[in-house]
This record gives C-alpha cells, structure tokens and sequence, in this order.
C-alpha cells in the first residue's frame, strides 16, 4: 500500500519530519522517500516542480493525490488511513479542541524559533541591529514561556493534547526538534521534559 506514495524530502526540515513521523505512525514504512538537497537546490528540480510549483519540500503524492503542505499531508494520511497504526485524532471535545488549538500554535512557534535564527543565519554580523536581535530572542522567549504553561496544563506524563499521542505531537514535536538543534536548551522549560516523548 505504501508503494503507490512518494514523499520528497530535505534533512532539517520540520515540516518534511511532520509527514515522515505521520508516515511511521501510520504503518506506511516502504513508502517511496527521495532525500533532496537545499543547497544543490534538488528542491527546484522539475521532478518537484511538476509535483510542487512553489519548489518547496515536502512534496508528497499517494496515487495521483499530491499534498504539498505538511499539516495537509498529515491530515491526508490520517483521513485516508484512520483504520491502521495510530489514530492520530483525538475522540473527546476537549481533547480533540485543544489537539487542533497546538498544532496551529506551532506555527507560531516556528515563525518566532525561525526569526532568531534566520536573522543571526543571513544578517552579517556587521549589519545586524541589536533592537532587532533583541526583539526577535524576546519574542520567542515569550512564546516559549506560552508553551511551559500549556504544558503544565496538560500535566506530567502526557502527551501535549492529552492522554494520547496525536496529530498535535506529530507537528509540534519537530518544531522543538529544530529548536534543540540549535541550541534551545530544554533545561529552561522543564514542562518539556515532562510530557510523554513523542
């Protein structure tokens, strides 16, 4: 079953590792998994253009469905799949309400984690401007402090929508992934270290 999706991929991309842990988690290893290169830019190749036009990755296809956008893919597979590996939806309201609420707070989360990172990453030194840096690292302080109480909220030893994994872990936890990978130290937010590892 699995033979018949394609999933173009880049190493570091959060929203490419959202649709490789929906993938897992629904049973769907053997799928076709093509690792690209950002900086050969592989991600422009009309192999991926005539999938994806904006050239962006994940690029993902099953049959003749193609589904660029990676909450899209993961929704995708859990429609089209609900049946086998994990459910990745939650049954109750309240679960089910706060699930959604997290996964679309990660891409604030992201936006914020990307500012600091892309403005130190691109900006030369000599012309970066230190109100700028300041705000950006405030920013995604304050967003971070946002994250510790909703976990605190949920509680020790759950998973950050509740009792079980969900579409929320599968597209937040790669967020925090990308966080630690540069140099987020969890240790400041130990409602991270709490929750059921995803």
């Amino acid at each position: 079953m699995a033979k018949n999706i394609t999933l173009y991929w880049g190493s570091g991309s959060p929203p490419c590792w959202r649709v490789m842990i929906a993938l897992e988690e629904k049973g769907l290893q053997g799928y076709n998994g093509k690792l690209l290169s950002f900086e050969k830019q592989e991600h422009k190749s009309k192999e991926v253009m005539d999938i994806n036009p904006r050239g962006q990755l994940p690029a993902f296809k099953h049959g003749n469905n193609v589904v660029n956008e990676s909450y899209a893919a993961c929704l995708y597979l859990e429609s089209q799949f609900r049946s086998q590996g994990t459910p990745l939806l939650l049954g109750g309201a309240e679960e089910q309400a706060r699930m959604y609420q997290r996964m679309f707070e990660a891409q604030t989360l992201l936006q914020k984690l990307s500012d600091v990172i892309y403005y130190t990453w691109r900006v030369p030194e000599a012309e970066r401007h230190d109100s700028a840096v300041q705000r950006n690292k405030e920013a995604l302080t304050t967003e971070l402090k946002l994250w510790e109480q909703c976990l605190q909220q949920v509680g020790e030893g759950s998973f950050l929508a509740g009792k079980s994994f969900s579409l929320a872990d599968v597209i937040v936890f790669p967020v925090i992934a990308y966080a630690v990978r540069f140099g987020l130290s969890l240790e400041r937010y130990p409602a991270w270290g709490s929750t059921t590892p995803c």
